[in-house]
């Protein structure tokens, strides 16, 4: 089977536009290597892509999406570790001063947890995977149904507990204790593009275009 022809259009219309405006950074990447100063843990969710949300270039973020952008508490030598491992070179090598846990609306793992219904069941891997946000749910009050506005609350309290275990890595907490490492939590909400993000000293989340410089005209 071959490639999707709407990647190969894809990839051609890279090629005339924005290889060509951009060959200089490209070359420069390949010569000297990536030096990003922010990484970004998002959703593998087709809709909420970091580079598109945050409008960045080559080599201006180091990625990883997973289920639901979570991360697992340190844990070494436990099985493979994915994120931990893009953690650990992110923090350790490529000395990124900012993490940004981004979450987002309507994210389909978040409300199969919620429902308890597939595509957690059956499953050999996302099951466990998503028990991850266990531990913050207990501290959003429970709902009955998966309304909207319980699901927007236990999708901000997974990113808080996503920051608490980023915590448990002590190459993560040491840089921050040295005031060389910040993190952040945003949400995104997909239907309306509004970025929120969390005020560590009160948990809420607040609108970025709440502030005058940042309002959308």
């Amino acid at each position: 089977m071959p490639l999707p022809e709407d990647l190969i259009d894809g990839y051609r219309a890279f090629r005339r536009g924005r290889l060509r405006r951009e060959q200089a950074r490209y070359r420069e990447l390949a010569d000297y290597g990536q030096a990003p100063e922010t990484m970004v843990i998002g959703c593998c969710d087709s809709r909420v892509s970091p580079e598109v949300i945050f409008d960045s270039g080559p080599g201006e973020l180091f990625v990883v999406r997973n289920v639901a952008n979570l991360v697992p508490p340190y844990a070494p030598g436990e099985s493979f570790q994915g994120v931990s491992s893009a953690l650990e070179y992110a923090v350790q090598v490529l000395k990124v001063k900012h993490i940004v846990v981004l979450g987002h609306g309507r994210c389909g793992g978040i409300r199969a947890f919620a429902e308890r219904s597939a595509p957690l069941s059956p499953g050999d891997f996302i099951g466990k995977w998503m028990s991850l946000i266990a531990p913050a749910a207990k501290a959003v009050e429970p709902s009955k149904d998966a309304s909207g506005n319980y699901l927007t609350k236990l999708e901000q309290a997974s990113l808080a507990g996503t920051l608490d275990n980023l915590m448990t890595f002590p190459f993560v907490r040491e840089r921050i204790e040295q005031g060389r490492l910040a993190l952040h939590a945003a949400h995104f909400d997909v239907s309306s593009g509004e970025l929120t993000v969390r005020d560590p000293a009160t948990g809420r989340f607040e609108a970025l275009t709440k502030s005058a410089a940042l309002a959308v005209e």
